[in-house]
């Protein structure tokens, strides 16, 4: 079939669609003549008549209700590939604004960035550290970073990496206090408190045989920002609860140690990339999260060497 056929078979979609001549025309921003002229073409082309012509109405005859419910299937078909392939020929540009918390900001998304826009350099990037949640739709925000269970369903996610938390204390603190054998025995610690947690002081733990335990916890130290915990807990201020992409490397080099170590954060947590399901999945936040997907995927670099 050539292409004039299918040109052909597009317009005469067009004028049931329309229900007019004119109307397909106006359409398809052809003249009336034009439409025609190609209907009567494809009619003599097949041999048979498709459109009942009156100065009244317009209608379909039965050889034009089969061919017309074949040819909205091809247009259908031709629309969706269009659509799906649009995005992949568009060049990743343009602002984008990401809301990231702020010690995995530090640590983990910074340091990406310039690999990423040396990448794509049409992409400029307003980066907000901040480990409050914020409204991403009245902040213009294009995607942010979650560490945690989602619970707001007017966003779209993407799973990018496990992220462990481990209990742990600098080796001063626990040559000065016992260590502890059970979740239980941190009510006899001072624990590092962070004010963002979901649970609160309410530490969630279970272990490989099915028990759990809730325990609530106290100490002296509460604080909003993840690195100044980090800072108490090497410093022997007490025991964290610290998520791997923040105290791996302490751990690896022993200036923290691992501590209960039978027992797990309850806590399903995971790092996601989020955006408002309003907007559509534009070119520069679909490279961005698949560029993190790629640094991330499987066993994060972060939790390299932990046990």
């Amino acid at each position: 079939m050539n292409l004039d056929r299918l040109t052909e078979m597009a317009v005469f979609a067009a004028v049931v669609d329309e229900g007019s001549f004119t109307g397909a025309a106006r359409a398809l921003d052809q003249s009336k003549a034009v439409v025609s002229k190609r209907v009567a073409s494809l009619e003599n082309a097949l041999g048979l008549r498709l459109l009942n012509r009156s100065t009244r109405r317009l209608s379909m005859t039965e050889a034009g209700e089969a061919l017309y419910a074949r040819c909205r299937t091809i247009l259908d078909e031709a629309e969706q590939a269009e659509a799906t392939l649009r995005p992949l020929a568009e060049a990743p540009r343009g602002l984008l604004r990401l809301d990231v918390p702020a010690s995995f900001g530090a640590r983990q998304i910074a340091p990406l960035l310039p690999a990423f826009m040396h990448r794509y350099p049409e992409i400029s990037i307003d980066l907000t550290l901040n480990d409050q949640m914020i409204n991403l739709v009245e902040s213009a925000i294009d995607l942010a970073i979650r560490i945690g269970e989602l619970d707001d369903s007017s966003l779209v996610s993407r799973r990018l990496a496990p992220s462990r938390r481990y209990l742990c204390a600098s080796p001063d603190y626990l040559r000065r206090r016992t260590l502890p054998e059970d979740p239980r025995d941190l009510r006899d610690h001072h624990c590092l408190l962070y004010r963002y947690q979901a649970s609160g002081e309410r530490w969630k733990f279970r272990n490989a045989k099915g028990e759990r335990r809730q325990v609530t916890v106290s100490g002296r130290l509460r604080a909003n920002h993840g690195e100044a915990l980090l800072q108490a807990c090497e410093a022997g201020l007490g025991i964290g609860l610290l998520p791997s992409f923040m105290a791996g490397t302490a751990l690896r080099q022993g200036r923290l140690l691992p501590i209960l170590c039978d027992w797990q954060d309850e806590a399903d947590t995971a790092v996601h990339a989020v955006y408002p399901a309003a907007r559509n999945l534009s070119p520069k936040v679909r490279v961005f999260i698949d560029f993190l997907a790629a640094r991330f995927g499987g066993r994060p670099f972060w939790e390299e060497g932990l046990p």
